[in-house]
């Protein structure tokens, strides 16, 4: 009796192992999307950071990131049970949020934001070999920390969320080991890209320092093109805040979902302007995450203008 509840209990476990397995793969195919831009927007948010400061501020918005999964998994669980009408109106203020700094990043761009410690660098006439190292609790830093772990938060949400539709029939076990796995393995794996993709520029080096020719070619190449790979990461990871936040704020409204999907089918089977056709959605998400940064950014100002104390 003894030795076939055993049995039993194994087979059950094989099951629920096998599920998992299963449901995991399903999650991650489905999350691989908002991965990407997961990545873009953490490498370009520590773009700018001196170079010894670059690895430390990675383990921070890592550490930061993790803190963020602690919270988010529970909390999705317990959503789940209890409020499932919650989990829409949540990622759309998170959206919203995505968009709004994704406008101040643009506008920043242009000229139109506040730089703080990049304009008083500008204007410092002291020699940048002769400046002295930067304090790691200098503000900006902080500051650089802070957003990364905010913007993580949002894009933890998202990941959360979907992994959660995957799952939502499955018994609890099943649930906690997919989210916490999924969780987990997005942490680590898009974390350690950064920290190999911001120091990309140390490796060129160490490379073209060896005794090999083409080591050394090679590692010119990569010391050449690291600059430009960073300021593509930037510009794609804004254009990641535009296309996450509307792609929210589009699936958050069925009917409007349903129209935006129906653009990528109306162009035919073939040919150019299919292929145009099928990126549709993509740039009416774009178009929809700038409108509503745009418009989240007008409201905080005047805002700001309104109840500003009088001097």
């Amino acid at each position: 009796m003894a030795g076939a509840s055993l049995l039993t209990l194994l087979d059950d476990i094989a099951s629920i192992l096998d599920d998992v397995s299963v449901l995991t793969k399903v999650a991650a195919k489905k999350t691989a999307g908002v991965l990407g831009d997961d990545l873009a927007l953490n490498a370009q948010q520590v773009t700018g950071v001196n170079a010894d400061r670059e690895l430390p501020v990675v383990w921070a918005v890592f550490r930061g990131s993790l803190v963020n999964k602690l919270i988010l998994v529970p909390a999705a669980l317990a959503i789940s049970a209890f409020v499932p009408w919650l989990v829409t109106p949540l990622l759309m203020a998170g959206g919203l949020f995505l968009c709004y700094e994704g406008f101040e990043k643009l506008l920043q761009a242009l000229g139109f934001g506040h730089h703080g410690a990049d304009d008083a660098a500008r204007h410092d006439p002291v020699h940048p070999a002769l400046a002295p190292k930067a304090d790691p609790t200098a503000p900006a830093e902080r500051d650089k920390i802070k957003g990364a772990v905010r913007t993580d938060f949002i894009l933890s949400a998202e990941i959360i969320a979907i992994t959660l539709g995957v799952v939502a029939a499955s018994p609890l076990p099943t649930r906690i080991a997919v989210l916490s796995g999924i969780a987990l393995a997005m942490t680590i794996g898009v974390y350690g890209l950064v920290a190999g993709i911001v120091k990309l520029d140390d490796a060129g080096l160490w490379l073209s320092r060896r005794t090999n020719a083409a080591l050394r070619a090679a590692g010119r190449g990569i010391i050449a093109a690291a600059p430009w790979l960073m300021k593509t990461l930037s510009v794609v990871g804004t254009a990641a805040m535009f296309l996450v936040g509307g792609g929210i704020l589009v699936h958050g409204v069925p009917a409007l979902a349903h129209a935006v999907e129906g653009l990528g089918h109306i162009g035919g089977s073939g040919g150019f302007a299919a292929f145009i056709t099928m990126l549709l959605p993509t740039l009416v998400n774009a178009v929809i995450g700038i409108a509503a940064g745009g418009a989240v950014v007008a409201v905080i100002t005047a805002a700001k203008r309104v109840f500003a104390p009088a001097r």
